[in-house]
């Protein structure tokens, strides 16, 4: 099969859920597509299972053969990074730069460690054969949120726009560090010098950053000596793809150097507004940036689904999945309740208290297709008992957080705001 053959399959079956959707269902679109994404994964499994489809379903296979790490990484995920991006408040990431910062760094690290020692705990008990090193890398892998599925999903949620700004600036930055842990602990694994976590950290941080600023200015020069708005898209573009392409080259974090990329557009371009609204009257560049995150976000909620039909199923997967989902609600969760200790209680996002704050941040933390990037990347690493455990448990992690927390954080942040709510009369009638 072709690889146009292959994408027009995978935009049909987007396009006939999303008009199914609309018309009956009536769920979130990004969530709607995983869903029936995952439905449509689990048929192709079970038939690849059955001795009368056996060997159609391998031959299928084989001719897709389709590299969803190469895809993601070395394709479509600088320009999401970059739409999404391009979306934050310049305004409100200064507001909140301080608890923003605290969970990318503090908060992951925190996370990845607890769930790794959790995580070792359960191995030692049901003898799965996994070292302590191990368990950490996969908490590495699990702990950081999905800046896509974040901003593909609760920013259409209707939450407090200082609220929605926490997730997402943490979801698009907490990256850099999910992978330099990944790096560091891989390394210890693999039986390597893992090297010193705050040089990798620094230099896949700073590195991206510096990359990302230099690269963007100057092509934003040229961007304002063109009045044409599609030659300001394909300069973005440009800009995008060739900080990417530098920074991968170089060992930085190309995941970092794109948000920034992002960002520094949005915020260069809100000091040019007024020309730019005469350049660009009916917006074609914002309507093309909106554009391409939907197309791209739907297309790789579609591919995370139908991935499971090339899954193996662990002898552990019943243990993993109470588990796997419980260990990493209570690893995030200590992971933001650490963070709040160092902010402003006086300050906190949204005037939560730190455990209202704590409850939000871990049932918003969505993971999603980089999580599962990562994994694949340890096939050539692990023993395939091991490898099949650290993949069985990573899609146990995304399909929870995306279906289940995804559907329900709505419900789950106006539960906390009526907490709040009546925490404040309480407070108020002990006053009078």
């Amino acid at each position: 099969m072709s690889m146009l053959s292959y994408f027009a399959l995978i935009a049909l079956m987007i396009v006939i859920i999303s008009v199914v959707n609309e018309k009956w269902l009536h769920i979130q679109g990004d969530i709607v597509i995983v869903l029936f994404s995952l439905i449509i994964g689990i048929v192709l499994l079970v038939l690849e299972q059955m001795p009368q489809f056996a060997e159609t379903m391998t031959e299928l296979r084989l001719k897709v053969n389709f590299d969803f790490a190469a895809y993601l990484l070395d394709g479509v995920l600088c320009f999401m990074l970059f739409a999404g991006a391009s979306r934050v408040s310049v305004t409100k990431f200064r507001q909140n730069l301080r608890p923003i910062t605290l969970l990318a760094l503090l908060g992951t690290l925190v996370s990845s460690v607890v769930y790794g020692l959790m995580f070792f705990v359960i191995a030692w008990i049901f003898r799965m054969n996994m070292n302590l090193w191990t368990c950490i890398l996969l908490g590495c892998i699990v702990s950081p949120t999905d800046p896509i599925a974040a901003t593909g999903i609760l920013s259409k949620l209707g939450m407090s726009k200082n609220v929605t700004s926490v997730i997402e600036c943490e979801s698009l930055f907490n990256d850099g560090t999910g992978v330099a842990l990944f790096l560091f602990f891989k390394g210890i694994v693999a039986h390597e010098s893992g090297g010193n976590f705050f040089y990798i950290m620094g230099k896949e941080l700073f590195g991206a950053i510096a990359v990302a600023i230099v690269v963007s200015f100057l092509l934003f020069s040229l961007l304002r000596l063109t009045k044409d708005p599609i030659k300001h898209i394909l300069i973005s573009l440009t800009d995008v793809m060739l900080v990417y392409v530098i920074c991968e080259h170089m060992g930085f974090s190309g995941v970092i150097a794109s948000v920034v990329c992002g960002m520094c557009f949005a915020y260069m371009r809100s000091r040019i507004d007024r020309q730019l609204q005469v350049q660009d009257p009916e917006k074609l560049y914002d309507h093309f940036w909106e554009a391409a995150d939907a197309i791209l976000n739907a297309a790789l909620f579609m591919l995370l689904g139908l991935t499971v039909s090339t899954m193996t199923i662990s002898k552990y997967f019943l243990l993993l999945l109470p588990l796997g989902i419980a260990a990493v609600i209570l690893s995030r969760y200590a992971g933001v309740r650490t963070c709040t200790v160092f902010m402003d209680k006086n300050h906190m996002p949204g005037n939560y208290n730190s455990k209202e704050f704590s409850k939000l941040m871990t049932w918003s933390a969505l993971k999603g297709g980089l999580s599962l990037a990562l994994a694949l990347g340890t096939q050539e690493l692990l023993t395939d008992s091991v490898y099949l455990i650290v993949l069985n448990t990573v899609y146990i992690t995304i399909f929870f957080t995306v279906l289940v927390q995804g559907l329900t954080v709505k419900k789950a942040y106006f539960a906390i705001e009526e907490e709040k709510r009546g925490a404040s009369k309480n407070r108020s009638k002990r006053k009078m």
